[in-house]
C-alpha cells in the first residue's frame, strides 16, 4: 500500500525513483541541504546508488539565477515592509487591527485569530509541558517498571498515567464539556467493537463521525441546557479551552483510525508480527493482538496530551508499537528540532512586526496598490498562513519527541518550496495526508481512478476543515488543477524523456502554471476568499501595467522552479528522497 506513483512531468526523477523508499538514514546531510528536515522514508539506497547528473550550482545558467535571486528575494522582502509603514496612505484603514509589540518599539500584527490563541498562550502550554513531565518523571521513579521492547505485552506501564493526565487535562481546558467529548469517544469505541470484523464497522463508523462533525457546527458545541434546565450550571463550567467542537476535528481522525485499524485487527490483515524492530511502515501496517485495542489504550491515544489539541496526527498502530517497542530517539536530534523551531518563531515575530499583510487583507486596505503590491499582500499572507500552521505543530511534535513519541512531521517543505499539487499536499500537513492515504485513499482503490477518487479527497478535505461554502470551492479548485499534472505526465513521462536536454525547462514551465495554481486555490480558500481573488486577478490581467508584472512573475517563478528541481537533484545525491 502505497500514496499516488505518478511520473510527473514536472518531476524529472524517473519512474524507478518512485518506488517505496528505505527507512534507513541517509547520514548527515551536507551543505545547502541541512536545511532539509529529517523524515522517516527520505532516503533510499536504490536512489543514493543511482548516478546523479554533477550539480549545476557553478555553471553560467544557475549563476545568473543565484544573482538574480540575489535581486528579487530582497525586493519581495522590502514591499510589504513599506506598505505597513506608518506613512503609508492605506495604514489608518488597518491599523487600529495592530497591537503593541516587543521588537524595536514596532507594532505587532497580532490579528490573526487563530495564530493569536497559539501566540498568547505559549507560556501557558510550556508549563503544561512541564507538570506532564515532572508528573511522568514521579509515576516512573515509583512504578519502577522496566519499558517493554520485544516484549508483546498490551498494557505498557506508561498507559495508566498517560491515560489519567490526559482526562485530567481534557477537564482542565474544556470544563464540563469534556463529559461530551468522552460521551461521543466512547460511543465510538463501542461501534467499533460491537461490529467487530464485520463489513458494517467501517460504514457505521464514517456515519457517525460525519454526523458528530457535522452536529458540533450546528449546534455550536452543545449545551446542557437544551437536555434540562436544571443542568445550565453546567454550561457556566468552560475551562481554559471552552471551544471543545472547534479542535474536535482532529480527534475525530484519530476515532476513525482506531476503528479502522481495529476492523483490519479483527480480520487480520496487515504485516505478521516478528517480533523485531519496526519502522515507520511496519508500525502503522502491523496490527496488535486484539485485546490492545482496549479501551485505557484507546483513551490514552485520542487523549495523548502532545498531540491531543492539534496533531501531529499518528495512527492508534502506531502509538501503541512505540509505546511497547520504544524508538531510540537521539538527544541531538531533539535539540536540534527545537531550535529549528525556535527560529521559526523568531521569523514569524519579525514578520508580524514588519509586515501587517493579515490586518492589511482584512481590512481590505489595498486601494491605490499596484499589482505587484497586490500580489505580495497574497504571498505574504500564504507564508504566514504556513508559519501559523507550522509553529503549532512543530511545538507539540517537540513535546512529543521530548516524551519519546515520534509522530510525522507536519511540514517538510517551505511554502514556497512546491512546484507540485501532489508534491504539496504531501508536504503540507503531511500527517493529515498519511492518514487520508491509508483510511480513504487506499479504501476507494488507490491510482485506479486518480481524478475521481482526488475529487472525493479534497472535497472531504475542505469539509473536514470547515462547513463552508468558500472551503467547498477551495476543494474542486484543488482537486481541478491536479488534472493538468495528471494529463501532462501522459503526455511527457519522465521515463522516456527525462534525459533530453529540453525536459528539464519544460517541466519548468509546467511548475510556473502549478504554482500560480496552487497559489490561486490558497488564497482563495485561506486568505481572501472569492471576492478578494476577484479583485486582485482583474488588476493582474485588467490593466496593462497587472499584464507586465504578470510575465516578470512568471520568469521568476520560471527561475524558482529550476532552483527547486536542482535542490532536490542536491538531496537525492546525499540519499535524501522524497516525493515532494
Amino acid at each position: 500500500m502505497s500514496a499516488i506513483e505518478l511520473e510527473m512531468p514536472t518531476d524529472l526523477r524517473s519512474a524507478s525513483a518512485l518506488e517505496a523508499a528505505s527507512p534507513e538514514s541517509p547520514g548527515t546531510p551536507k551543505g545547502i541541504i541541512r536545511l532539509t528536515v529529517d523524515t522517516p522514508l527520505s532516503s533510499s539506497k536504490r536512489i543514493s546508488d543511482q548516478k546523479r547528473p554533477p550539480p549545476r550550482w557553478k555553471t553560467p545558467e544557475f549563476i545568473l539565477y543565484e544573482v538574480l535571486f540575489l535581486i528579487v528575494v530582497p525586493i519581495l522582502v522590502w514591499i510589504p515592509i513599506q506598505l505597513s509603514d506608518a506613512s503609508h496612505p492605506n495604514y489608518d484603514l488597518y491599523s487600529h487591527r495592530l497591537s503593541q509589540g516587543w521588537l524595536l518599539g514596532r507594532d505587532i500584527d497580532n490579528s490573526d485569530t487563530q495564530y493569536r490563541s497559539f501566540r498568547n498562550n505559549i507560556p501557558a502550554l510550556v508549563l503544561l509541558a512541564a507538570i506532564f513531565f515532572g508528573l511522568k518523571y514521579i509515576y516512573d521513579y515509583f512504578s519502577n517498571a522496566p519499558i517493554p521492547y520485544h516484549g508483546s505485552s498490551s498494557h505498557p506501564y506508561r498507559i495508566p498515567f498517560l491515560s489519567a493526565f490526559s482526562v485530567l487535562m481534557l477537564v482542565g481546558l474544556h470544563g464540563s464539556s469534556a463529559l461530551k467529548v468522552l460521551v461521543i469517544i466512547s460511543l465510538n469505541y463501542h461501534i467499533a467493537k460491537y461490529f467487530g470484523a464485520s463489513k458494517l464497522a467501517p460504514i457505521f463508523t464514517w456515519v457517525f463521525n460525519a454526523a458528530v462533525l457535522f452536529a458540533n457546527e450546528t449546534n455550536g458545541g452543545y449545551k446542557f441546557a437544551a437536555l434540562h434546565p436544571s443542568l445550565e450550571f453546567l454550561d457556566s463550567m468552560n475551562g481554559a479551552y471552552p471551544r471543545w467542537h472547534v479542535s474536535f476535528n482532529i480527534t475525530m481522525l484519530r476515532l476513525v483510525s482506531f476503528s479502522m485499524d481495529h476492523f483490519w485487527a479483527c480480520n487480520r490483515n496487515g504485516t505478521p508480527d516478528t517480533g523485531s524492530v519496526l519502522n515507520y511502515r511496519e508500525r502503522i501496517s502491523t496490527p496488535h493482538t486484539l485485546s490492545s485495542y482496549s479501551y485505557v489504550n484507546y483513551l490514552a491515544y485520542v487523549l495523548y496530551p502532545p498531540l491531543y489539541i492539534a496533531g501531529p496526527i499518528m495512527t492508534f498502530n502506531d502509538f501503541m508499537w512505540q509505546l511497547e517497542r520504544p524508538a531510540t530517539i537521539p538527544r541531538r536530534s531533539v535539540a536540534t528540532y527545537a531550535l529549528r523551531f525556535l527560529s521559526c518563531l523568531l521569523t514569524m515575530e519579525l514578520m508580524l512586526h514588519f509586515m501587517y499583510v493579515v490586518a492589511i487583507k482584512d481590512s481590505r486596505a489595498w486601494q491605490g496598490d499596484s499589482p505587484f503590491e497586490l500580489s505580495m499582500i497574497g504571498f505574504w499572507n500564504l507564508i504566514i498562513v504556513w508559519l501559523k500552521l507550522l509553529l503549532p505543530w512543530r511545538f507539540f511534535r517537540l513535546w512529543a519527541l521530548m516524551d519519546g513519541i515520534d509522530p510525522p512531521e507536519n511540514m517538510v517543505r517551505c511554502m514556497a518550496n512546491n512546484y507540485s499539487p501532489f508534491g504539496f499536499w504531501r508536504a503540507w500537513h503531511r500527517s493529515y495526508n498519511l492518514w487520508i492515504i491509508r483510511y480513504i485513499h487506499i479504501p476507494l482503490g488507490g491510482t485506479k481512478n486518480v481524478a475521481f477518487t482526488s475529487l472525493l479527497i479534497f472535497t472531504f478535505v475542505a469539509l473536514w476543515h470547515d462547513l463552508s461554502f468558500r472551503l467547498l470551492i477551495w476543494g474542486w479548485l484543488a482537486s481541478l488543477f491536479i488534472l493538468p499534472e495528471l494529463m501532462a505526465s501522459k503526455v511527457f513521462p519522465a521515463s522516456q524523456y527525462s534525459g533530453r536536454p529540453w525536459y528539464r525547462h519544460l517541466c519548468a514551465a509546467g511548475a510556473v502554471f502549478n504554482i500560480l495554481m496552487m497559489m490561486s486555490a490558497n488564497l482563495v480558500g485561506f486568505v481572501i476568499g472569492t471576492d478578494g481573488m476577484s479583485y486582485m486577478l482583474s488588476q493582474l490581467v485588467g490593466t496593462w501595467e497587472g499584464l507586465r508584472f504578470f510575465g516578470i512573475a512568471c520568469v521568476c517563478l520560471f527561475i524558482a522552479a529550476q532552483v527547486m528541481f536542482e535542490y532536490r537533484e542536491e538531496e537525492m545525491r546525499q540519499g535524501i528522497y522524497r516525493k515532494c
